[in-house]
């Protein structure tokens, strides 16, 4: 009996060293296998730099309705909220003030007329008279400075008839502008006083519209740097057409041109604020709306563009990808990356032309990794 056990303790050990053989061979085969992951081959390329920046809607043009006379409102000629056109009425003063001035204005000028008539024909006889020596020198003199005085008067009658029949006409007040008019701040029976400091109303028009947007001069000074370094091409005019996204993320149908951009940089924020002007035919966009402007910035024509999905980031926010190297092992890679189109990122600094990058198989490898590296996609070069 004591000869079997030592027969089955001796056997016992001989199968677990064994199998003890068996498990570091299969760690030793497991160690080394290389992924498989899948890599993009990174290749200058032409590429547009897009920006996205916040914005608001501005009134392509605002006028404030106030009186140029003072009086009392009889009438209101509107509706509110509607759409008027340049030159509509909108309130009927009380003429009768202006009007009875207006009459006697046309009565001095009347009376002036009268009186430089006889002037003129007592000069007249004089000059003829003064041939014959039976006017003097002196009356002569005379009547013909009282002659130009009665012109004057005329003139000056005139021009007093003319601010009268200006002063009532603007008893009538129209639209500056057409556009849309907001509601009245004066009702009829008010009196109102000339170049008052409240409108009575304002005509804002939509159509276009503006809409203000604000870019980081810290942005603006890279981009200048870039573009006189060689690395960015403007877009000139043919890059100044923008697209709107309304504040739901629906994009707007139709595209706006850049019409200028600030010189000053504002203090308290550190932006300068661009302008583009866009279609609103149908009234869509409205003062005052949120919005968000994509701007063409750009064109790079050899640009090094890595996939979103490639790049992940620290704590810090600082970009990264993996590559793999010459020896298939790879690579944590700190990355500059600039947004671009289609979802790539613009790589500014950390990357070379024909260097791999993992974009499949990303949470299998660590840096240090020997990897079987398989082409998904490949970035064509620029063509001249």
């Amino acid at each position: 009996m004591s000869t079997m056990r030592t027969l089955s303790l001796a056997v016992l050990a001989v199968a677990t060293a064994m199998c003890s053989g068996c498990g570091a061979s299969g760690r030793a085969n497991g160690a080394g296998q290389a992924t498989e992951v899948g890599v993009v081959i990174v290749q200058p390329q032409k590429s547009t730099v897009t920006t996205q920046l916040p914005g608001r809607t501005v009134a392509f043009r605002i006028a404030q309705v106030r009186p140029q006379v003072s009086g009392i409102i009889k009438r209101r000629l509107y509706v509110e909220g509607a759409l008027v056109e340049a030159g509509q009425a909108l309130y009927q003063l009380d003429p009768a003030p202006y009007q009875a001035a207006y009459d006697s204005a046309q009565a001095q000028v009347a009376s002036a007329d009268a009186n430089a008539l006889t002037l003129r024909l007592k000069y007249e006889r004089y000059q003829k008279l003064s041939a014959s020596g039976d006017v003097s020198q002196q009356d002569r003199d005379d009547i013909t400075a009282s002659l130009h005085q009665a012109e004057a008067q005329q003139t000056v009658a005139r021009a007093a008839l003319e601010t009268a029949r200006i002063n009532l006409g603007y008893t009538r007040i129209v639209a500056p502008i057409s556009g849309r008019i907001a509601t009245s701040a004066f009702t009829e029976g008010a009196l109102v006083t000339a170049n008052q400091d409240a409108p009575l109303t304002t005509v804002q028009q939509y159509a276009p519209m503006y809409v203000d947007v604000t870019q980081p001069a810290t942005e603006v000074l890279r981009l200048r740097q870039q573009v006189a370094a060689g690395s960015l091409e403007h877009p000139g005019t043919d890059g100044a057409d923008v697209s709107l996204l309304l504040e739901d993320g629906t994009p707007y149908p139709q595209a706006g041109h850049l019409e200028f951009t600030g010189v000053t940089e504002s203090e308290s924020t550190g932006t300068i604020t661009l302008r583009a002007v866009f279609p609103n035919e149908h009234g869509t966009l409205l003062p005052g709306m949120y919005v968000r402007a994509l701007l063409t910035l750009g064109v790079a024509q050899s640009a090094l563009l890595v996939p979103q999905q490639a790049v992940s980031r620290n704590a810090r926010g600082d970009a990264s990808v993996l590559v793999v190297n010459a020896d298939n092992h790879v690579e944590l890679r700190g990355l500059q990356l600039e947004a671009s189109a289609d979802n790539q990122w613009r790589v500014l600094t950390g990357l070379n032309a024909g260097e791999r990058i993992i974009v499949q198989g990303l949470q299998k490898v660590r840096p240090g990794d020997a990897v079987r590296p398989t082409v998904v996609e490949s970035a064509a070069p620029t063509k001249g």
